[in-house]
């Protein structure tokens, strides 16, 4: 039984993986990404969107997203949300599509990048735990009812902890990958 209980742990784990690499994405780092705007919500003829489906995003330099989007009528409206994001870039209009330049951050804002990163990893770390949690309540439980042996109890404790351990460390070589982009 506290196989099944681990086995089921797994995709919930990798979840939380695949989440925070989304969120990593948006984490402006010295280089350009399109992740960092395609998730913006645009106001599209009173509807909200994400960019990402208004228009096509694609970098034009190391330092530069190119923003075409579909129908030319919203490119007011998005350089309007772009400047009023928190990202602290500032986008130019180019006739029919829109060029942000991403100047090198500051240290200040490098500060805060991290900051944030930081965040965003205890935010997955706390996610791993609670996970740990339920699978140690559920083989508990298990236990409890006579549907796991104590000395299955305590291998599933120690199985638990080796994939615990193992998810933590892929938090931490995202979070030291990021911390390198960023510091770039």
């Amino acid at each position: 039984m506290h196989q099944e209980i681990i086995k089921k742990l797994k995709p919930e784990l990798d979840n939380v993986i695949i989440f925070l690499d989304r969120e990593i994405a948006k984490i402006r780092g010295a280089r350009a990404s399109t992740a960092l705007v395609e998730d913006i919500t645009i106001d599209y003829h009173g509807e909200k969107l994400p960019l990402k489906k208004v228009a096509s995003i694609s970098l034009s330099g190391p330092r530069v997203i190119a923003i075409h989007p579909w129908d030319k009528s919203v490119l007011l409206s998005i350089e309007r949300t772009i400047l009023g994001s928190d990202l602290g870039i500032n986008p130019v209009l180019k006739g029919d599509f829109i060029e942000v330049p991403l100047p090198p951050p500051s240290e200040e804002f490098r500060k805060e990048l991290l900051r944030f990163l930081s965040e965003k990893l205890e935010m997955a770390r706390q996610s791993i735990r609670h996970w740990r949690e339920e699978a140690w309540r559920q083989i508990q439980e298990g236990f409890r009812q006579g549907k796991v042996r104590e000395d299955d109890k305590f291998r599933a404790k120690d199985e638990l902890q080796k994939l615990m351990d193992e998810y933590n460390e892929k938090i931490e070589e995202r979070g030291e990958s990021k911390k390198k982009e960023i510091m770039e």
